[in-house]
């Protein structure tokens, strides 16, 4: 009988990612993957996992309690990989409380049913669930802002600046106490400004893509001096892959790319990728589009990560650079 493993958000940008390599990587597991298929969620980026025996999608809200106990029951779920969340600032400034919602009750809700249905009670856990694991996937924005110097590290104080990352800070926290109180198995990454196939056009990078080759406005905040640290989401879903199998329990990993750029380079080096791959009809360049707009309110200045702990505790290490994953994000677009 395959092992059950619940992934939370399998539809959205990272999800969607992961769920087929995870899938096809493990043929021994059966994989659920439970989306609530919002705006950001999109079935036709799993058409990978079409035909997969041990692949299994169903539409359902992880706020739904008696939702994700019937799936717990039915499916004897044996691990969580909860990528499920509402995850753009701008949206969490625009509506907060489908963030406070979404992220911090959906995680509770998920790690509690799981509590319940793995253990006994604190630090007793069910005969033949002793390897169940919950792993909860965060991000670098609980740490709030960085200057120009430094790096943000597991040790680094949380100081979230936005209802977004107030609400990733709080659900890292829930599973962070059901380890320290209940004895759950539970690890936790955050990691740095993903980018790569399958991510929604709200996001810098593919909104830049698509408004160039639709030869509209580029916009940028402010002067395009934020600085993010920028990681292809393969690189991202394979060390997911490593903290969930090899992690220690109760212990939180940073995944990061070792790519800084700002936000005016990062939209530049696209502008001259598409000059080359897919010149403008007029001959004028991408970068002519380039419009500065009113910054974001409370922008963070800087976030960058030091993967250190994954690399020598796990042996992670990133496959691509920004420069050879922004060649394949754009391809993926243009095709």
């Amino acid at each position: 009988m395959k092992k059950s493993i619940l992934v939370t958000g399998g539809a959205g940008f990272i999800g969607s990612n992961f769920v087929p390599y995870f899938a096809q990587k493990y043929p021994a597991y059966h994989l659920i993957n439970v989306d609530k298929l919002t705006y950001a969620g999109n079935l036709n980026n799993l058409k990978e996992c079409v035909g997969l025996s041990n692949y299994t999608f169903v539409q359902g809200d992880i706020c739904n309690r008696d939702f994700i106990e019937k799936l717990f029951e039915e499916n004897d779920i044996r691990g969580v990989i909860h990528f499920a969340a509402e995850s753009h600032v701008d949206n969490s400034i625009k509506n907060p409380g489908a963030f406070i919602k979404t992220n911090i009750e959906g995680t509770f809700t998920l790690i509690d049913v799981a509590f319940r249905y793995w253990m006994d009670g604190p630090n007793k856990v069910k005969k033949g669930y002793e390897d169940c694991r919950f792993h909860h996937i965060s991000t670098d924005e609980v740490y709030g802002a960085l200057g120009k110097e430094g790096f943000f590290t597991e040790k680094t104080p949380y100081a979230p600046n936005s209802p977004y990352s107030a609400s990733k800070a709080s659900s890292d926290f829930i599973v962070r106490a059901y380890h320290h109180t209940f004895g759950m198995n539970v690890t936790t990454s955050n990691c740095s400004n993903n980018y790569g196939p399958k991510q929604h056009d709200e996001k810098l990078i593919p909104h830049i893509i698509k408004q160039a080759l639709a030869e509209q406005p580029l916009p940028i905040y402010g002067k395009g001096e934020n600085v993010r640290d920028w990681l292809y989401v393969l690189d991202h879903c394979k060390a997911v892959d490593l903290i969930f199998h090899k992690g220690k329990s109760g212990e939180t990993y940073n995944i990061g790319g070792h790519n800084e750029r700002n936000n005016l380079t990062i939209v530049k080096t696209i502008c001259a990728v598409l000059d080359e791959k897919k010149p403008r009809s007029n001959g004028l360049k991408y970068a002519d589009l380039i419009t500065f707009v009113q910054d974001r309110a409370g922008h963070d200045f800087r976030y960058a990560i030091d993967a250190t702990k994954l690399e020598n505790e796990l042996g992670w290490h990133a496959d691509e650079t920004f420069d050879t994953g922004i060649i394949k994000t754009i391809a993926w677009y243009l095709k």
